[in-house]
């Protein structure tokens, strides 16, 4: 008797495994995590499998929580993920912390498995993406789009869109001085102008101002937008220059409007104002909306930013974009390391900031229906990641606040959405 009352309680635990017992899985995010880039992606998987997750804003650095099964679990294991099982009681503790009034914390309930992509050319260019990179290591699937998939409108199948290293403007990176002689540059001049005439375009720089736009839209929609380094810079500078010819011919065959920084829309872009282009060819720098390291003053040893705490129940937009283990992040330079903050639109929610030298490194804004966020720097975990380097290996740094501040962004539209209070 006693044997055939095993075998139904097995049977039962195998035929219904999320029901087996009452219990959940709490995934800290403080510094006892081993891999805090993996339980992301550990998050994305149980979303995958139909099981909603409750994302515990400034609870021990922004935990994760979610009915108990045993096939989860395993995952976990396999992972390298630390995690704790604790009672739906315990649980219930938790709540009820997290619900008083008086506590900075809140609970975000995330639901749907977020569909990514990934805006990056199909040929090989002698630099990593920080976000490919990270997605790879948390095991998050996405999808590489470029400019045929957008101009062919593709975007409206993803909830996400991040922008690679890319240059907006058509400018070939600004490489023209220093790399005009390698292969790989010239392939890529090549292969933009080729696909430029193949999709319509006459120009280089009018197929990237018609694939800003048309990722404009995709935001108005509803999308939500991530960009690094020079994907951001250029992004508005692309958007404010639309119709506008500024670049040189040794870019694009002919010469620039002599006119053109008078003729800059700023009410068409995302971030930025009032910023001036840089003109002259040659230099490697877009315009004066990224801080230069002469006049930053700082070194690898003390190059720092500082993430804003915002409140949980009354912010939560904020509050996921800034979870995290540690408050103070260590900077990293790239094409474009920092945003000047007085040529940044007031309405910017400012994430991180050397409030010392005047300089932004993380925000966020809004734009009809869909959201942006713009991340300075090229590697979280490079400082100077130079061209034709080896790219960062994450299982090195698989606690990097760096890099947690790109996954936040990941997981931000799987949230279920709480209107904002303010």
């Amino acid at each position: 008797m006693t044997s055939f009352r095993f075998f139904l309680l097995l049977a039962a635990y195998l035929v219904f495994p999320f029901r087996a017992f009452s219990s959940t899985v709490l995934i800290p995010m403080d510094e006892t995590q081993k891999d805090h880039l993996k339980s992301y992606g550990a998050a994305y998987w149980v979303l995958s499998k139909s099981v909603s997750v409750d994302w515990l804003l400034n609870f021990r650095g922004g935990s994760f929580a979610f009915q108990h099964a045993p096939q989860l679990e395993n995952e976990l294991i396999v992972r390298g993920i630390s995690y704790q099982v604790i009672s739906d009681a315990q649980y219930n503790t938790i709540l009820t912390q997290i619900s008083d009034p008086e506590a900075n914390m809140d609970v975000m309930k995330l639901e749907k498995v977020p569909k990514i992509a990934v805006y990056t050319p199909k040929s090989k260019m002698p630099w990593d993406d920080a976000v490919t990179l990270v997605l790879t290591y948390a095991e998050i699937p996405y999808d590489k789009v470029y400019d045929e998939e957008i101009i062919r409108g593709d975007l409206p199948k993803y909830d996400w869109l991040h922008l690679h290293h890319e240059d907006f403007t058509g400018q070939y990176g600004k490489f023209y001085s220093s790399y005009r002689h390698y292969p790989w540059y010239q392939e890529q001049q090549r292969e933009s102008e080729a696909s430029a005439k193949a999709l319509g375009f006459n120009k280089v720089s009018d197929l990237k101002g018609a694939v800003a736009r048309t990722i404009r839209d995709f935001c108005a929609g509803g999308g939500f937008l991530f960009a690094m380094c020079s994907a951001t810079d250029t992004y508005d500078i692309a958007l404010a220059a639309e119709g506008i010819d500024f670049i040189e011919a040794m870019y694009d065959g002919d010469g620039a409007d002599p006119n053109a920084q008078s003729k800059l829309d700023f009410g068409k872009t995302f971030a930025f104002r009032d910023f001036s282009l840089v003109r002259n060819p040659l230099e490697y720098e877009y315009s004066n909306i990224d801080m230069q390291p002469q006049e930053r003053g700082l070194t690898e040893q003390n190059d720092f930013f500082q993430l804003f705490t915002f409140s949980a129940k009354w912010d939560p937009i904020p509050t996921m974009l800034t979870q995290n283990h540690a408050k103070t992040i260590k900077g990293f330079m790239g094409q474009t390391t920092a945003f000047r903050k007085n040529l940044v639109k007031p309405e910017v929610v400012v994430m991180g900031e050397n409030k010392e030298i005047g300089e932004i490194r993380y925000m966020h804004g809004t734009f009809a229906r869909g959201t942006w966020t713009f991340y300075g720097g090229h590697d979280p975990e490079d400082y100077q990641h130079l061209v034709g380097e080896d790219p960062t290996d994450l299982a090195l740094h698989p606690n990097s606040p760096g890099y947690r501040l790109i996954l936040n962004n990941i997981l931000f539209p799987a949230a279920k959405k709480k209107k904002q209070k303010t």
